[in-house]
């Protein structure tokens, strides 16, 4: 049997960064001190919860994100799911890995694919079935993270799929019988169909955006799509979270704070400092909450998972 690692708690002498209901907007640069803004409105989550982290643009810090709040829960002692919803990239099943069973064989060593197509006869040799989330559930080396890889065959959908795409990943949530008290779900940017499930799947969104001048515009357009899917198709979805990663004290990191602050006025807005240890960590097939577990970023992602989530009744 496999020996699990335990993701570590915090340790309690880490630099926290402060927490405030709002910023002063008119204090001089050289008194700015970066803080994490939690509004008098916002609610924390409660178990089962599922989040989305999500942004058209590329380079944000997306995966990363998904990574290490899914670690931060994880250390909290909840036991989390991670779907690697990107195609592209499958940054999270190749950061973290998967830990399938001996004795499972190929044919059966089910992703996300399958749980959106079934299995597929031209590889199985057996007539086609479907395949639960639980099915496609995996363990990772790590205590309480499990992940749902997937990877480029997950393009597949676009154009395999003949119908129920949209709702395919809210119902094969709704109907697994394997206990999950959170669910973190790594979205692609680019908005396919499976991008567009998984936020129609997601309770919560989390928008992680670089404070550049260019990146301002992929929040703006994944702005239209939640405004679009709040519309017409998931009305319970809530932006609970805007992180402005790679965080380093600049003028445009503040305008970026302050409008996402005036964008989504009931969310949480908190920086994410900048340091190389979060480049590093995939390359360690470990969160960076294992590979430096005193930087900032590990602190900062471990405070912000503390606010968006009460683990209270899990």
């Amino acid at each position: 049997m496999t020996t699990l690692t335990p993701i570590p708690p915090l340790a309690d002498d880490l630099e926290f960064l402060a927490i405030v209901s709002q910023w002063d907007t008119e204090a001089p640069h050289n008194q700015w001190t970066p803080a994490v803004r939690v509004p008098a409105t916002f609610r924390p989550a409660q178990p089962s919860r599922v989040f989305v982290v999500t942004n058209n643009k590329g380079g944000v810090g997306k995966t990363t994100t998904a990574v290490e709040l899914a670690a931060a829960w994880a250390a909290m002692g909840l036991r989390v799911r991670l779907i690697d919803g990107d195609p592209q990239n499958a940054a999270v099943s190749y950061w973290l890995g998967v830990e399938y069973p001996e004795d499972v064989p190929v044919k059966e060593r089910y992703n996300l694919r399958h749980v959106f197509l079934g299995t597929d006869p031209t590889e199985t040799g057996e007539p086609a079935r479907d395949v639960s989330l639980d099915e496609a559930t995996l363990p990772t080396r790590f205590e309480n993270l499990y992940v749902v890889p997937c990877g480029p065959d997950l393009t597949r959908v676009e154009y395999e799929r003949t119908g129920g795409t949209d709702d395919a990943l809210k119902f094969a949530i709704a109907e697994s019988r394997e206990h999950f008290d959170v669910t973190v779900i790594d979205a692609s940017r680019t908005m396919s169909l499976v991008t567009l499930a998984c936020l129609i799947a997601a309770d919560d969104a989390i928008i992680p955006v670089k404070p550049g001048a260019l990146d301002a515009q992929g929040v703006a357009s994944i702005n239209d799509v939640i405004s679009r899917i709040q519309r017409r198709q998931n009305p319970k979805l809530r932006v609970a979270c805007v992180l402005t990663t790679m965080w380093e004290k600049t003028n445009l990191a503040r305008e970026v704070e302050e409008q996402a602050a005036e964008d989504y006025p009931d969310a949480i807005v908190s920086p994410i400092r900048k340091t190389t240890s979060v480049g590093e960590a995939p390359a360690t097939g470990a969160p960076t909450r294992i590979h430096a577990p005193r930087c900032t970023a590990v602190a900062d992602y471990g405070q912000v998972a503390r606010l968006l989530l009460n683990p209270v009744s899990a």
